[in-house]
């Protein structure tokens, strides 16, 4: 910039003397062709001998190249070279003044060389031209002034540029420090590698500066806030997430671990950290993780534990048929061997076939009949109505849904049919008819209390010893809630409890796109 605007003043006062000096000259010219003697003298025989004393008198006086006087034809009579007085004038710009009477500022190449002229024409008081009077200034001596004029200009430019320099180079080297060495290109990369990790996060993420003010909010955190995430930002923490305890924890310095909290009548587990950058307290960073989630896994971790249970008690079971079946085999009782195996296949596949043919989706038929065989292992009768049917082509997500609640309602009338006193009996109906997915599981058990139905379905709430109990329903409720079906709870004809619940097999239109019910 100083560069240009050294050009820029070079140019503009370059332009400027220029023009003084042409004015100047044209001044000069005018002056000497109204002095009287001038005038008068080319009346004479010898113009020469008035006008030159004249014209070198006044070119000493300016500092002007030469002052040429001449008359209409162009001879001299004047110029600095004596010698080259009464030669015709060089140049050829003086018809102007000659034929036009114009007084003005010219460039020609003359005799001396290339001058910024001044012409004025000679003018009688008759009003008759009668000559002209060139006053000059060569090109080369102005460029000079003008060289004298912008040196100390450019001096200062380039003390100027010395300081800049310099100041850049310190700050450029204190920025550098600042941003770790990285370049602008490297930054934004940073940045928005940093930004796509950030939204990418499955918990919920807030980060607050020294003050407490929301500098970060992931679309997570906005989902939980239940507002758009960039309105968070520049908030107050504790008008966001009140009792949040971010404030102690920029107070303290210390982390928080596993810390529960409840944010809009939901329980979340919060995991608190300061941010420190040069060993100074720069913000703190907070992480939310909804506690429901943690208790589902726990929950599909101990039906593994399960369904682990259930194979090893499937293969000791698989085992001592076979110990019969060898049993007969040696005592040479081949009949009854093939009997007791034909009694036992026979169920199996009764049930396979029926599945095939009632039950379109794997998944589900799997989770049947694998609960029908942990039954059938705890000595428990389960009893699936014949015309029941379920056709429907399940999504993944509804799929999981449906596996899920089944396995947890069977599990819970396994454990009301073992400790009641009638004889263990589960019944099940299902259908897909009409608008809903229903299913029905009554058992012979003791049922629930009357006291205790409002609360059954409360995380949390068991009648049951032991730990890790008061999940399973709560967490049934919770899918159907979600997927917007119903669970409901009736008296068992069988003298337990009857729980049913309905999904909606349709996908409603929201926004434009279709989602499904169960996500």
């Amino acid at each position: 910039m100083l560069v240009i605007l050294g050009f820029y003043t070079n140019a503009k006062h370059s332009d400027t003397v220029s023009e003084q000096i042409g004015i100047r000259a044209l001044s000069v010219a005018q002056s000497v062709a109204e002095i009287p003697e001038v005038q008068e003298a080319f009346s004479s025989s010898s113009p020469s001998e008035v006008i030159q004393p004249i014209a070198e008198a006044i070119r000493t006086q300016t500092d002007s190249e030469f002052i040429v006087v001449g008359n209409r034809d162009g001879e001299r009579y004047s110029h600095p070279n004596e010698d080259r007085i009464g030669q015709t004038m060089v140049g050829d710009d003086n018809d102007r003044a000659l034929y036009s009477g114009e007084s003005y500022v010219s460039e020609a190449t003359g005799s001396l060389g290339p001058s910024i002229r001044g012409k004025a024409p000679i003018i009688t008081a008759e009003g008759e031209i009668i000559g002209v009077v060139s006053v000059g200034f060569l090109l080369d001596d102005v460029e000079m002034t003008i060289g004298n004029y912008v040196t100390e200009t450019w001096y200062w430019i380039f003390l100027f540029m010395l300081i800049g320099i310099i100041g850049a180079t310190l700050i450029s080297l204190h920025v550098k420090r600042s941003i770790l060495g990285l370049e602008p290109e490297e930054i934004g990369r940073l940045f928005q590698e940093r930004e796509s990790v950030f939204q990418s996060i499955h918990e919920a993420m807030i980060a607050v500066d020294r003050r407490g003010i929301v500098t970060m909010c992931n679309n997570q955190a906005g989902k939980l806030l239940q507002v758009e995430s960039d309105k968070v930002v520049g908030k107050y923490i504790e008008d966001v997430i009140p009792h949040t305890q971010l404030a102690e924890v920029l107070e303290t310095g210390e982390r928080q671990f596993n810390k529960e909290l409840w944010v809009n009548e939901e329980r979340f587990i919060v995991n608190r950290v300061p941010i420190y950058y040069e060993n100074k307290l720069m913000g703190a960073v907070s992480t939310f993780r909804n506690r429901t989630e943690v208790e589902k896994l726990a929950e599909e971790l101990s039906n593994v534990k399960q369904y682990s249970e259930a194979l090893r008690v499937q293969t000791h079971e698989f085992s001592n048929k076979l110990n019969t079946i060898s049993g007969f085999l040696q005592l040479n009782q081949t009949k009854k061997a093939v009997e007791y195996i034909n009694k036992e296949s026979k169920e199996q596949q009764e049930w396979i076939h029926f599945f095939i043919r009632n039950v379109s989706d794997s998944y589900v038929s799997a989770v049947l009949l694998g609960k029908l065989n942990r039954a059938h292992e705890l000595g428990i009768k389960t009893e699936i109505h014949p015309h029941s049917e379920l056709v429907t082509q399940l999504t993944e997500k509804q799929r999981d849904g449906l596996v899920t609640v089944i396995g947890n309602l069977f599990e819970n009338a396994f454990d009301a049919v073992l400790e009641g006193e009638n004889d263990p009996v589960i019944h099940v109906f299902f259908t897909d008819m009409g608008h809903d997915i229903l299913f029905e599981i009554e058992d012979s058990g003791p049922g629930i209390a009357k006291k205790h139905i409002e609360k059954v379905f409360q995380k949390g709430f068991t009648t049951k010893e032991g730990t890790h109990r008061g999940i399973g329903l709560s967490l049934v409720q919770q899918i159907l809630e979600e997927a917007g079906g119903e669970l409901s709870l009736e008296t068992s004809e069988l003298g337990g409890a009857c729980f049913i619940f309905t999904v909606p097999k349709e996908l409603k239109a929201e926004g434009g796109q279709y989602e499904q019910l169960i996500n």
